[in-house]
């Protein structure tokens, strides 16, 4: 369940308290391990560590436990300078926070867990414990926990910005914009040069349409760390929201050409590509995602998607019969798969697929529609005209559902009916081929005369299609027959 949390209330508490707080003491131990456990970066940490000096002596067996949690060359030398150690003690650091932070380095994110919250019992009001842990929990899709314990951690410790950008991002994720700018703006008020609380706060205004700010938010998060390809990715997602695809694109790019591991810019990429209709582009993109994550579903329902479009249909069949055999409640594809079948003409195993589709998304009139062809293709023709009603009730201004339904209503006889649907087909696309199913509905309720002006207008407006000329001839000579009788 998602929790929304009062916009002012959270305001309120956290500017007060950080006025009354300040920027920080130096940085204790506890604080460089659970914040390396909570993500933040060895260049951000160490221009803290310049900025506030730090609270301990590091020994030689310290050094190794950071080192070998992922603190980067640079943040241990800073260690070295004799400036951050003005009044440092030679207090021991916490083995549990260092020990959770060398596993979240190697992705072991349930052992990190178990390590954290033995710690918050022991202490429970280490701010940074909490901030790591809120991090680890992100990592395992746990987003309402997640909240709990960053919330948590800005209470003990208001003044880390760090810690109102991943609230930020949380509030993002829950469909909570006020509460995800409140946050964001508080990290910034905090720390106006944090890139961090920049990035925040791009997501935030993109939720908003801000589109422009968003971008601009991006850009002074980059202005700042200039290699972070998350931000490119988020940048080019909003760029795309935007509808501007060629620089969503670009950006993409960029996130790749910084870091060509992060699967997310490869996946989106793919997509941009595919809405560009560069399909086979988008087919590199999506298949370098799934060689860098083979597990995520969104991915595989991309490619498999893309294959679709480009007219692979055995590979669709294949990557999404492998979806679904794992992941049976994936609610997205079935229609791809449909298409994929139909095109086989393997119309039981469409239908199958369609009934899926329509079960997932009952309103889309697309997937009714759809449905209703292949029920026709397969001779079921009351059931066909069941989901074809539905289509045309969803959206009436749809021809192609008029003339489905028109087909179906005239296979059982019902041609006064099927008649009114032709029209209506025939009003909303004035084309040759409508003029034309309209004849032949005619044809069969004996209306000859009728009948042949829409043949001659199918005829006029698509003189390269002989079928309608050929139908005009075949009906002539049926008027002329009758009439020397």
């Amino acid at each position: 369940m998602r929790r929304r949390y009062g916009f002012l209330g959270i305001c309120f508490l956290t500017v007060a308290t950080v006025a009354q707080t300040g920027a920080g003491g130096p940085v204790t131990c506890a604080q460089i391990s659970g914040w390396l456990a909570g993500g933040v970066s060895s260049s951000r940490l160490t221009q803290l560590v310049q900025q506030r000096g730090l609270a301990f002596i590091p020994d030689q067996q310290t050094t190794a436990a950071l080192h070998d949690a992922g603190a980067g060359d640079q943040l241990l030398a800073s260690f070295r300078s004799d400036r951050v150690h003005r009044g440092a003690s030679k207090s021991a650091c916490p083995a549990d926070l260092a020990t959770a932070a060398r596993l979240v380095h190697q992705k072991q994110y349930a052992a990190a867990e178990k390590v954290l919250r033995t710690a918050l019992r022991t202490d429970p009001a280490e701010a940074a414990a909490h901030f790591a842990l809120g991090n680890v929990l992100v990592h395992e899709a746990d987003w309402d926990e997640a909240l709990e314990h960053f919330t948590e951690s800005a209470r003990l410790m208001p003044s880390f910005p760090e810690t109102h950008s991943r609230l930020s991002s949380l509030f993002h994720r829950s469909g909570d914009p006020d509460n995800a700018l409140a946050e964001a703006r508080t990290a910034l008020s905090i720390d106006p040069n944090n890139a961090e609380a920049y990035k925040a706060l791009g997501l935030a205004l993109a939720d908003t349409g801000q589109y422009e700010a968003s971008i601009h938010a991006f850009q002074e998060s980059l202005a700042r760390v200039p290699d972070d390809p998350e931000v490119y990715d988020t940048m080019g997602s909003t760029l795309r929201d935007q509808g501007n695809l060629p620089a969503a694109e670009t950006a993409y790019r960029r996130a790749l050409q910084e870091d060509p591991q992060y699967w997310q810019a490869h996946n989106n990429l793919g997509l941009t590509l595919q809405e560009q209709h560069k399909t086979d582009d988008a087919l590199f993109e999506y298949l370098a995602a799934k060689r860098l994550a083979p597990d995520d579903l969104a991915v595989r329902s991309n490619l498999g998607s893309a294959y679709c479009d480009a007219g692979n249909y055995d590979s669709a069949i294949a990557e999404y019969g492998d979806l679904f055999r794992t992941n049976p409640d994936w609610p997205t594809g079935h229609s791809c798969l449909a298409k994929a079948f139909l095109a086989k003409h393997q119309y039981e195993a469409a239908i199958a697929e369609l009934r899926l589709a329509v079960k997932h998304n009952p309103t889309s009139a697309a997937d009714h529609r759809v449905l209703g062809q292949a029920l026709l293709l397969s001779q079921q023709n009351d059931e066909a005209l069941r989901e074809l009603r539905i289509a045309v009730a969803l959206n009436p201004d749809n021809a192609l559902a008029h003339h489905y339904l028109a087909m179906a209503l005239g296979n059982m006889q019902k041609y006064e009916l099927a008649l009114n649907e032709h029209r209506q087909a025939l009003r909303l696309e004035p084309s040759a081929g409508n003029h034309y199913f309209m004849a032949v509905c005619l044809i069969d309720m004996n209306r000859f005369d009728e009948a042949l002006t829409e043949l001659e207008t199918a005829a006029r407006m698509d003189p390269a299609q002989s079928l309608y000329r050929a139908r005009q001839d075949e009906l002539l000579k049926v008027i002329r027959t009758s009439e020397s009788r």
